[in-house]
């Protein structure tokens, strides 16, 4: 695998994280309104890539070829501003490791599923026990960081070593 396209992923997962914690922030800011924090931040992200997408070109043929897509095809948008806007609410309320262990392990869990069975037109990849053997592991991680502290606890106050 090309070592900058892994390097890129790596930071689109950080830039998840720190869009979290900022868009949290900014509700705090907004009186408390998740609701317009993940607006504020789909506006400016869609400026971000107007210009981007202005700046590449072709722009007026991807227009016109979008009353020829399916419908489902626009269900990304949605699914989007869903995601952030559950960022937006959770980060402060079950703090921004905790959503973030739960938010892998479902992108992890999903995407297992549509490479597996090439769902969505995307291709089709086995998923091998090496994979899922991966993870479980990283579930049994997701576990460990919601509940591990309580875990240790009771294990060690148990055992008197804690004593």
């Amino acid at each position: 695998m090309n070592f900058l396209l892994l390097l890129l992923a790596f930071a689109a997962g950080s830039a998840i994280s720190t869009q979290a914690a900022v868009n949290s922030q900014l509700a705090g800011g907004l009186n408390g309104n998740t609701v317009a924090s993940a607006l504020v931040s789909f506006v400016i992200g869609t400026l971000a890539l107007a210009v981007i997408a202005l700046s590449k070109g072709g722009l007026s043929a991807a227009i016109a070829s979008l009353p020829n897509q399916p419908l489902w095809r626009f269900g990304g948008g949605f699914l989007g501003a869903a995601a952030i806007f559950s960022t937006v609410l959770l980060a402060p309320r079950i703090g921004l490791a905790n959503m973030l262990a739960l938010v892998i392990a479902g992108q992890l869990l999903t995407s297992l599923a549509i490479d597996h069975f090439g769902l969505m037109g995307m291709v089709t990849r086995h998923v091998s026990g090496v994979r899922v053997v991966g993870a479980i592991v990283l579930l049994a991680g997701v576990l460990i960081t919601l509940f591990g502290d309580a875990l240790f606890k009771v294990l060690f106050k148990s055992t008197g070593a804690l004593s």
